[in-house]
């Protein structure tokens, strides 16, 4: 079985976290989704247990047309090595792929153990709006053992901190479910 992982600050999930998810329901057999902490991300993120129940309710939206997603908060970690580990035991026989954004790609060498992880696991890289991917940072993974391969999905061009800075508060940045919990339990 051949799953994405899929692992997010989602800070909150946006319009083009769904998309890509559901982009990832057609490209692989499970796509493995949960909310982690970032621990490079300098500023101050949502408490974790709000962004994944954020997370979850758009990962249960895309369940009504596509079941091979999942929500696993246990993946949850601040080190990918050990998400892929939790991963392993969940599905010992898996075949995994790391899915990053393009913004990811010029920090994972100084991941928490990144050469042992690029060792195991391939990377799939989904383009972002104002990320380009320089020959030198995917010189610098290919030189670690990673495997890296772009996607031909490109989501839409939106984030998580264009909502938080007050960008498109009214507008289709945020999926309607989340638009909910955001107000009922007065984030951001």
């Amino acid at each position: 079985m051949k799953i994405a992982l899929f692992g997010t600050s989602a800070d909150p999930p946006t319009t083009g976290h769904q998309a890509i998810l559901s982009w990832l329901c057609g490209e692989f057999d499970w796509v493995a989704v949960w909310a982690a902490d970032n621990p490079m991300k300098s500023e101050q993120q949502t408490p974790l247990n709000h962004r994944s129940a954020m997370l979850r309710l758009v990962v249960a939206e895309i369940q009504q047309t596509d079941a091979n997603i999942g929500f696993y908060s246990e993946l949850s970690s601040p080190y990918t090595i050990d998400t892929l580990e939790r991963a392993r035991q969940l599905w010992p026989d898996a075949l995994f792929t790391l899915v990053i954004g393009a913004d990811l790609v010029g920090q994972i060498h100084r991941w928490y153990r990144a050469a042992e992880l690029l060792a195991q696991v391939p990377l799939l890289v989904v383009p972002r709006s104002g990320y380009a991917i320089n020959a030198t940072d995917r010189e610098r993974l290919q030189q670690m053992g990673a495997r890296v391969r772009l996607a031909t999905f490109v989501p839409p061009a939106i984030s998580s901190t264009a909502y938080r800075q007050g960008e498109d508060r009214n507008g289709d940045i945020i999926p309607p479910v989340v638009k909910e919990y955001i107000r009922r339990h007065n984030l951001f």
